[in-house]
C-alpha cells in the first residue's frame, strides 16, 4: 500500500485525491490479480508521458498518487519516457514506500532521443536486481581501421537482470522511434529487427545471464499486421495470446505497447498467464471531470492536458507463473540413466 500521509485533507485537492484513490483501489481490485509471495510474477510496462517534464505544469502530488496506486499492484514495471530530471521519479518512490527501488539508464541525447531515459521500478520484497544492466547497442565493424556502426537506435534499449524466487530473467525495454504517423516507419522497423536479433544472439550465448528474456515497452505498433509487430514472431519471440491486439494508447485504438518473451519454458510460463491493461481515465481525470480541472478550457484541451498528468498510454501487464519447485522436485525423483 502506498504512503498516503502527505495527502492534505484541508485542501479541496487533498480530499479529492483521497476520494479518487478509494475508487481507484476498488477498480484495480477487480482487474489486477493479487500479488503473491512465491507463485506468480506481475510484470508491467508503461510509457508515462514526459515523466519528469514540465509540459502542462508537470505533475503535482495528485497524479503521482494515482500513478503510485496503479504501480503498487505490480512487482516490477518498465517505464518509458522518463526525462533527465528525476525529481518526479524520486517523489513517486517516496509515495510507493521505502521497499521500492529503481534503476535508470542515462538519457539518450539528440533530437530523436528527446533526452529520455528508461527505468525499471521494482518491489524489493519480491524482486532483486541481479547486478547486470546496460544499454543494448548494435555491433561495431571496422571501416578503414576505425570501428563504426551502420545503425543507431533513436533511444537506446535498456537491458537488466532480475530474480524473483526461482525465476531468473532479463528485461529489455525500448521506446521505438515514432516518426511519421503511420505504420512501419523505416527507422522503427529497423529498430525492431535490430533489437530482436541482438537479444536473441545474447540468449544463445554460452554466457547468457539467464534463459528467459522479455522485451517490453512502447513499440509504436499500429496493428498486428505491421511489419514491426510481425518481426517479433519472425525471431521466435512470443506475445501471449491474451495480449495480442490489446489497445494500449489512452484513446484505445492502437496496440502501441507490447510484451514479448524468448524463454526456454515459454509454453509453461505463458499457458497460465493472465494479462491486460488498466484504463485509468475511466476512474480519474474522467471526461466528466473536465470542468473541475479546466473550467476555462475546451474539452479537447482538457483531454490533451490530462495525458501530461497521467499518460497517453495505459499500463500493459502480464501475470507469470514462476514457482518451479514442484517440477524441480519431480526431476530429482527420476532415476539416473546409467
Amino acid at each position: 500500500m502506498p504512503d498516503y500521509k502527505s495527502i492534505d485533507s484541508k485542501t479541496v485537492e487533498g480530499r479529492r485525491t483521497a476520494e479518487k484513490l478509494l475508487l481507484l483501489k476498488f477498480e484495480l481490485d477487480k482487474v489486477i490479480p493479487s500479488k503473491t509471495v512465491d507463485p506468480t510474477l506481475l510484470l508491467a510496462t508503461w510509457n508515462i508521458r514526459e515523466f519528469g517534464g514540465t509540459k502542462s505544469g508537470g505533475r503535482e502530488e495528485e497524479p503521482l498518487f494515482y500513478i503510485a496506486e496503479i504501480m503498487s499492484r505490480f512487482d516490477i514495471i518498465a517505464v518509458q519516457e522518463v526525462r533527465d530530471d528525476l525529481d518526479a521519479l524520486d517523489k513517486l518512490l517516496q509515495i510507493l514506500g521505502s521497499w521500492w527501488k529503481y534503476i535508470v539508464s542515462d538519457v539518450t541525447l539528440g533530437t530523436q532521443g528527446n533526452n529520455e531515459r528508461h527505468a525499471y521500478i521494482y518491489d524489493t520484497r519480491k524482486i532483486s536486481f541481479g547486478g547486470m544492466a546496460g544499454e543494448l547497442v548494435p555491433e561495431m565493424k571496422k571501416d578503414g581501421g576505425v570501428l563504426k556502426s551502420d545503425f543507431a537506435f533513436s533511444r537506446t534499449p535498456y537491458i537488466a537482470g532480475f530474480k524473483a524466487g526461482w525465476f531468473k530473467f532479463t528485461l529489455c525495454t525500448q521506446h521505438f522511434y515514432y516518426g511519421e504517423d503511420k505504420a512501419d516507419d523505416p527507422q522503427r522497423l529497423k529498430e525492431a529487427q535490430t533489437v530482436l536479433k541482438l537479444l536473441k544472439k545474447r540468449m544463445q550465448s554460452k554466457d547468457a545471464w539467464s534463459g528467459n528474456s522479455i522485451l517490453l515497452g512502447d513499440f509504436n505498433v499500429f496493428s498486428l499486421h505491421d511489419e514491426t509487430f510481425l518481426a517479433i514472431e519472425k525471431e521466435q519471440f512470443h506475445v501471449p495470446a491474451s495480449l495480442k491486439g490489446t489497445y494500449t494508447n489512452s484513446n484505445r485504438d492502437k496496440p502501441f505497447d507490447q510484451i514479448a518473451f524468448l524463454a526456454r519454458d515459454v509454453e509453461k510460463q505463458l499457458g497460465l498467464a493472465r494479462a491486460g491493461t488498466f484504463p485509468f481515465f475511466d476512474h480519474v481525470y474522467r471526461d466528466a471531470d473536465w470542468k473541475i480541472y479546466l473550467p476555462n478550457k475546451t474539452f479537447n484541451e482538457y483531454k490533451q492536458w490530462r495525458t501530461f498528468k497521467m499518460s497517453d498510454h495505459l499500463p500493459l501487464w502480464v501475470e507469470l507463473f514462476v514457482d518451479f519447485g514442484d517440477a524441480y522436485l519431480e526431476k530429482k525423483m527420476e532415476k539416473p540413466v546409467v
